[in-house]
């Protein structure tokens, strides 16, 4: 494998957020937005790190510039996450990335070496993409390869990439890592996380 691309989705609008963009929003009692607190779980994984953007998309490129490569925008951002992937997906073909790993902006707490065990378990199996589980429910991040990439490019609606699961060789990688799970949709949400 050549190139890999982390693809970290921070365009959405967030309603459900009762306190401005949830992105933005300090988290675990530290001074670092929740999208750069997910950004993190990138480094040393991956080789590029691309954030797609869109609602606000000037403030979160501020706080995201020091923890990515590069940000891209998604003018649809509106119209749900497949958006997003979308808009993420056709940035990796561009590079000519052999696979790209996908993570939500709203997820915070997931383990760096969840990440590293992922891009590990693409590269043991002949897969079209690789999901984590963690206590029998599957998460994220998800890589998929670049032979997904057209099929991503295609996606419509909120589903994101999962709509792709029926369709392609998919491992389900058994991690230790509850974090896959936790993503910040409210304020109760937020300050429920529990952060090392």
């Amino acid at each position: 494998m050549s190139e890999l691309v982390g693809v970290l989705l921070a365009a959405g609008l967030g309603t459900r957020f009762e306190d401005g963009n949830k992105l933005l929003a300090p988290v675990c009692q530290r001074d670092e937005p929740i999208v750069v607190r997910a950004a993190r779980s990138f480094p040393d994984a991956v080789d590029h790190v691309v954030a797609v953007v869109g609602h606000e998309a000037d403030a979160v490129r501020e706080v995201v510039s020091s923890v990515v490569d590069e940000t891209v925008h998604n003018p649809d951002y509106e119209q749900g996450q497949s958006t997003s992937v979308r808009t993420g997906a056709i940035a990796a073909r561009e590079r000519d990335a052999d696979a790209a790993v996908f993570l939500p902006g709203d997820m915070p707490t997931v383990d760096l070496r969840t990440v590293h065990r992922i891009v590990e378990a693409s590269r043991e199996d002949d897969v079209d993409a690789v999901v984590p589980v963690y206590d029998g429910r599957r998460g994220n991040p998800v890589l998929f390869d670049a032979s997904c990439f057209d099929d991503l490019a295609d996606l419509s609606g909120d589903t994101g990439g999962r709509a792709l699961f029926e369709t392609v060789a998919v491992r389900r990688l058994p991690v230790e890592d509850p974090g896959i799970h936790v993503d910040v949709d409210t304020v109760d949400d937020l300050a429920s996380l529990e952060c090392e």
